[in-house]
């Protein structure tokens, strides 16, 4: 019996590890096996047809989990509306408006999942279902992540915890590091989920004062190519967006990384990432080694799904995205 028992033991710490630790917070692989057989189909087959039609929506969606995830935990508290309650909810913060997308493709697969099993799967969870499948769409099938689910949504959600909790574009690597060890991931799990920037678009005011206004490592021809794209002066009025990755701008691959080691990259944190040794060789690796990233970021993505997830009592299982029930 006690060989059994330990036996066990070993099973479910074997999983979690497998899970990076995701299964230790309440979350599972076929979480809706039984309740909602067909959500997981039914989630990429809303995140294919707005990919298909526009790449950049999917690298949206994949921002979409990073950007909920790193607010609040993995709770969908990024989806909800102002109220006059709540004039002023994550959405509309400075990090958040008015770049993030992805929120039409949300709420589509919410509305197709409602049809199918009504008041059963959270919203948190199709945001990670979809980053999930848009990586997957955009790399052309080669990431391949196994998501668990379970999460439930949140109540709180304030334009001020996306400030305090997003690392900025300016961030030095000692400050990337250490944002993201308080979500419990490590250098690694930063680097490598750096490597999102391989598709979507940023707008101007993101980078021209600290890369283009500032001496900066920048590539002297790149700089030149922003140049004619931006203005030195980006306003509200005027902020063009240009693509995070010039060479293969639509497809979610490790050309990031190869972007970083030439030196053109639109953020200061991009360029960060080559001050440190380490940090310096997960580069290189990222780059040069096929397949290394692709495995790698199914990893992290994991990982960085399950933070701070809500379960139990903690949250709720929305009816609309955009509210709170």
């Amino acid at each position: 019996m006690a060989a059994a028992a330990m036996k066990g033991k070993l099973a479910v710490a074997v999983t979690c590890a497998l899970l990076l630790a995701s299964a230790c917070h309440g979350l599972e692989l076929g979480y809706y096996k039984k309740s909602c057989p067909r959500v997981e189909a039914i989630v990429r087959d809303a995140v294919k047809k707005f990919v298909y039609k526009d790449a950049g929506i999917g690298a949206g969606l994949i921002r979409l989990v990073f950007h909920d995830c790193f607010v609040e935990g993995c709770d969908a508290s990024v989806l909800l509306d102002p109220t006059p309650a709540n004039p002023k909810p994550e959405k509309l913060s400075p990090p958040n408006m008015p770049s993030l997308r992805g929120f039409e493709v949300i709420d589509a697969a919410k509305d197709a999942v409602e049809r199918a099993c009504p008041g059963v799967v959270s919203c948190a969870d199709i945001v990670a279902f979809a980053a999930r499948d848009a990586a997957y769409f955009l790399s052309r099938m080669r990431v391949k992540i196994n998501v668990p689910g379970g999460r439930l949504d949140g109540r709180r959600s304030l334009d001020s915890d996306a400030l305090n909790n997003l690392p900025p574009p300016s961030f030095t690597v000692s400050q990337l590091i250490a944002a993201f060890a308080t979500k419990g991931l490590d250098a690694e799990d930063m680097v490598v989920l750096s490597g999102a920037h391989t598709v979507g678009r940023s707008h101007c005011s993101s980078f021209v004062s600290d890369r283009l206004a500032a001496p900066s490592d920048i590539n002297g021809g790149f700089a030149n190519f922003l140049k004619q794209r931006c203005p030195a002066n980006p306003s509200s009025s005027n902020d063009p967006t240009v693509n995070q990755d010039v060479v293969t701008p639509n497809a979610f691959d490790n050309q990031y990384y190869k972007n970083v080691l030439s030196h053109k990259v639109l953020f200061t944190s991009d360029a960060a990432l080559l001050t440190s040794p380490a940090t310096a060789k997960m580069v290189s690796d990222n780059a040069n080694i096929p397949g290394w990233w692709e495995d790698k970021f199914a990893k992290a993505f994991v990982k960085m799904a399950s933070i701070e997830v809500k379960t139990g009592y903690q949250g709720e299982i929305r009816r609309h995205c955009r509210v709170v029930n």
